[in-house]
C-alpha cells in the first residue's frame, strides 16, 4: 500500500444542515467526512492496520456514530480511554476489535472481558486485578501491555516495565492472558523532528525485545498517534492510533492543515441570532465592558456560552461567519451567551445563521482557528461542546 501522500483535495462542498426552527444552536456533523479521512489514514499506514480512537464521545462527534462511520472506512479497531466508554459501544452492538487503557482498582475489568473488550495493563496491581477477572470467568484475558518511553504518563517506566514484563510471561505460560499488543505513547509526535522522538521509538524497540526474550511475542505494536501517522511512517509498527485526524483536523497545525493532509472537517459548530439590537458610539458591551463601540452600530446576540463549550477566553477573539463575513466576538463570552458587532449597515435579522466553525476549505472558521485564538488546541475546542447542544448527523458528498 502506497505511503506517500496523495494528491488528494477534499471536497469543497458538502451539504450544510441549517440549524432546526426553535433551536439556537446545534452541532452538524459529517459521518462520511470521518468514513474517508479513515481511508486515507489507512492509505498512509501502509501495511498496518488502523485503531480509530473515539474516546470522549468520540472527540464531541458522538461515539458511537463516530465509531460506526470509522469501521465504514477502514478502521479494524477502535480505541476508548475509559473502560465505561468500551462498556457502552458493546451494549450498543459494536462488535469490533476495542481496546481500552484507563481503569482504577474496583472498575468493571471482568465485565469488560466478559465483552471481549481488551484492556490495558500498565502497572503490577492491574496484571493481579485482570488476572483474578480471567480466573473468574474461566478463560483468558487479552491484554495490552503499556510501556512508558518517555512521557511520564500512563505505562510502566525502567524498572517497573521489567517487573510487569516478568509478571506477564508467566501469566501467559499460565494461558490466563494472552499479550495482544504492546504499546507506548509520544510525548512530541506533532514535532517529528524532536529528538524525543527517535528516543522514544528505540526506547519501544527495546521494551519489546525484553518482552519478546520472555517468550511473549504480541500481535500487535502501536505507537503512532495522529501526527506519527501522518508524518513518520517509522512508528507504524502493526496497527496506528489516529484520533483528532480521524475527525478532520490536523494535529501538526504548523506542518500542515487538513486539506494538506487529505482530510476534511466532520464537525461544524452553527449558531441562530436571537436578538439584533441598534447601539450607540461608545456604549460598553457585556459584562466588564471590555469591548466599546466605536461608532453607532448594530449587535447580535448568539445564544450560546461557555455552558456550552464556548471558551470564555475566547472573548474579543473568537471568530465567527456570518452571511459571508468574517467577524470577532464583542465583549466577554457569558454563561449562556455572547455578542457579535455586526457593524452599522448590517441586515441581519433574529433567526440568521452564524458559523462558529466548521470547514476551512468553505472559508469557514475552523477549530484550530479557535484553538489559535484563544491560546489552546483544536482538541480542546472540539471536545468541549456541550451536551446542551444537539448534534445532527448527515452524509456529505465525498
Amino acid at each position: 500500500m502506497d505511503t506517500t501522500a496523495a494528491p488528494t483535495t477534499p471536497p469543497a462542498h458538502r451539504p450544510t444542515a441549517t440549524v432546526p426552527a426553535g433551536v439556537s444552536g446545534c452541532v452538524e456533523i459529517d459521518l462520511s467526512a470521518i468514513s474517508d479521512n479513515v481511508r486515507e489514514l489507512r492509505r498512509r499506514a501502509g501495511d498496518a492496520e488502523v485503531m480509530a480512537v473515539v474516546k470522549a464521545d468520540g472527540y464531541g462527534h458522538g461515539a458511537l456514530p463516530a465509531a460506526r462511520a470509522a469501521l465504514a472506512g477502514g478502521a479494524t479497531w477502535l480505541g476508548v480511554a475509559q473502560l465505561a466508554e468500551a462498556l457502552t459501544l458493546r451494549g450498543a452492538g459494536v462488535e469490533a476489535p476495542m481496546l481500552t487503557w484507563l481503569y482504577v482498582p474496583g472498575a468493571e475489568v471482568e465485565a469488560a472481558l466478559r465483552a471481549d473488550i481488551d484492556v490495558t495493563i500498565s502497572a503490577d496491581w492491574q496484571l493481579r486485578q485482570v488476572l483474578d477477572a480471567a480466573r473468574s470467568i474461566g478463560s483468558p484475558a487479552r491484554v495490552h501491555l503499556k510501556v512508558d518511553t518517555g512521557l511520564a504518563r500512563n505505562g510502566a517506566f525502567g524498572a517497573a516495565w521489567s517487573d510487569l514484563v516478568r509478571g506477564a510471561a508467566a501469566a501467559a505460560a499460565e494461558q490466563a492472558i494472552e499479550v495482544v499488543g504492546v504499546w507506548s505513547h509520544f510525548a512530541y509526535a506533532d514535532a517529528p523532528d524532536h529528538p524525543t522522538v527517535r528516543q522514544q521509538q528505540e526506547r519501544f524497540v527495546e521494551a519489546v525485545a525484553e518482552l519478546e526474550r520472555e517468550g511473549v511475542h504480541p500481535q500487535l505494536r502501536h505507537l503512532a498517534n495522529s501526527a506519527a501517522t501522518l508524518t513518520n511512517p517509522s512508528a507504524h509498527y502493526d496497527l496506528v492510533r489516529p484520533g483528532l485526524a480521524v475527525y478532520g483536523l490536523s494535529p501538526t497545525p504548523d506542518l500542515g492543515s487538513s486539506a494538506d493532509y487529505g482530510l476534511r472537517e466532520a464537525m461544524r459548530l452553527v449558531a441562530r441570532l436571537s436578538l439584533v439590537k441598534d447601539i450607540p458610539q461608545g456604549q460598553g458591551v457585556s459584562y466588564g465592558h471590555s469591548y466599546l463601540t466605536d461608532r453607532d452600530t448594530r449587535l447580535g446576540l448568539v445564544p450560546l456560552g461557555y455552558s456550552d463549550g464556548i471558551p470564555r477566553n475566547a472573548s474579543n477573539a473568537g471568530p465567527a461567519l456570518l452571511d459571508g463575513r468574517r467577524l470577532t466576538i464583542a465583549g466577554r463570552v457569558c454563561m449562556d451567551q455572547f455578542l457579535l458587532d455586526l457593524g452599522p449597515d448590517a441586515t441581519a435579522e433574529p433567526g440568521d445563521e452564524v458559523v462558529l466553525f466548521g470547514a476551512g476549505a468553505l472559508g469557514e472558521p475552523t477549530a484550530e482557528d479557535w484553538a489559535a485564538a484563544t491560546g489552546t488546541i483544536s482538541y480542546e475546542i472540539i471536545t468541549r461542546v456541550g451536551a446542551r447542544v444537539p448534534r445532527y448527523y448527515v452524509e456529505g458528498q465525498g
